[in-house]
């Protein structure tokens, strides 16, 4: 099976990435060149996935260096546009931060594109290597030659290594332990559905889809042994951002006595939100929800309530599963302990 490759890096030149609106049909590669490109990219989720758009943000400024020059003010200028593109993602804005000091540290603008197309390339070996460490961690929780339910998509679409929820199940079938995997559609832009069904068919991971609403269901069925999802953002309490949808099965794996688990690594931890009501929700367009594919299935003009995240409360999740060791609760210590460790 060849490896999933979404995004690629031309050292000064720029990156290139598999277009993820396009899939399971389309594989399609797109050559992104300047700031507007990546950020249209990102905006309309051809790109996507909390840790991929960290490496995607770093990848932005030195996309950003090549196209507006290595500059104090233009790399800031850069920064500014590229983090607030999608405002929920903590590791968009901690790549993008990382990547501006990485080149802010070097006094020489010439060599300051090389300082970047450098961070970058790190950045993406680093990110293969947090995925391994969080799979091999991870997998010993599923149960054993049991079921799991995952939510939207968590693989190495959404990541650039092995993925992290779905990198957690990949491991655990590689070792033997887990018997089948069930993936939510993800409405409203059915990344499960789409994305996480193409890798788990790659994979040779036996799998089954399911409508959202048909969620609590399966769990309360006894069919699944744990529910296991990725992040956007966790606040310092433990409280979790993550696709719309999650929250309703947290509180229906609580309901029926089933581990629900998160997977993610430690740059998706924000200590500066201490709770999930600081974290800030992201609202899309009303179109997405009426119809998909440029089909229509709502009257035109249908006003829509669109968040792509709820926030799981801390109180809800058995444990989360990090690059570095597994956190449980009272999450405020095991977070406050490995974020000091960072």
């Amino acid at each position: 099976m060849d490896a999933i490759e979404p995004l690629r890096i031309f050292p000064g030149k720029g990156i290139e990435i598999l277009d993820q609106t396009l899939l399971p049909a389309h594989e399609a590669r797109l050559a992104l060149r300047t700031v507007a490109e990546v950020c249209e990219a990102i905006a309309t989720l051809r790109v996507r996935g909390a840790p991929l758009l960290g490496l995607t943000g770093a990848c932005g400024m030195a996309v950003a260096a090549e196209e507006r020059g290595a500059g104090n003010a233009a790399l800031q200028h850069a920064a500014a546009k590229i983090a607030a593109t999608r405002p929920t993602a903590a590791d968009l804005a901690r790549g993008v931060e990382a990547a501006l000091a990485a080149a802010l540290a070097e006094p020489n603008d010439e060599r300051r594109r090389t300082v970047l197309w450098d961070f970058a390339v790190d950045f993406a070996r680093r990110r293969e290597s947090e995925d391994r460490a969080l799979g091999v961690l991870g997998a010993p929780l599923l149960p054993d030659k049991g079921a799991v339910l995952t939510h939207c998509n968590t693989g190495a679409l959404a990541t650039g290594g092995i993925g992290t929820a779905l990198g957690v199940i990949r491991m655990a079938w590689e070792q033997g332990r887990l018997a089948h995997c069930y993936a939510t559609e993800t409405r409203p832009l059915l990344q499960g559905a789409r994305l996480t069904m193409w890798e788990l068919q790659r994979l040779g991971i036996p799998a089954t889809l399911l409508p959202d609403t048909a969620a609590a269901s399966l769990i309360a069925s006894g069919r699944v042994g744990a529910v296991i999802t990725g992040a956007d953002r966790i606040a310092a309490n433990g409280d979790t951002a993550n696709k719309v949808g999650t929250y309703g099965l947290a509180a229906v794996a609580a309901r029926h006595a089933i581990p629900f688990y998160i997977a993610a690594p430690t740059s998706t931890f924000d200590d500066r939100c201490p709770d999930g009501g600081a974290i800030p929700i992201e609202f899309r367009a009303d179109d997405e929800v009426g119809g998909f594919g440029g089909q229509r299935w709502s009257p035109a003009g249908t006003a829509a309530f669109n968040p792509a995240f709820d926030v799981t409360p801390a109180g809800l999740i058995a444990a989360i599963i990090t690059e570095r060791e597994i956190l449980r609760p009272p999450f405020e210590l095991s977070i406050s302990r490995v974020l000091s460790k960072r």
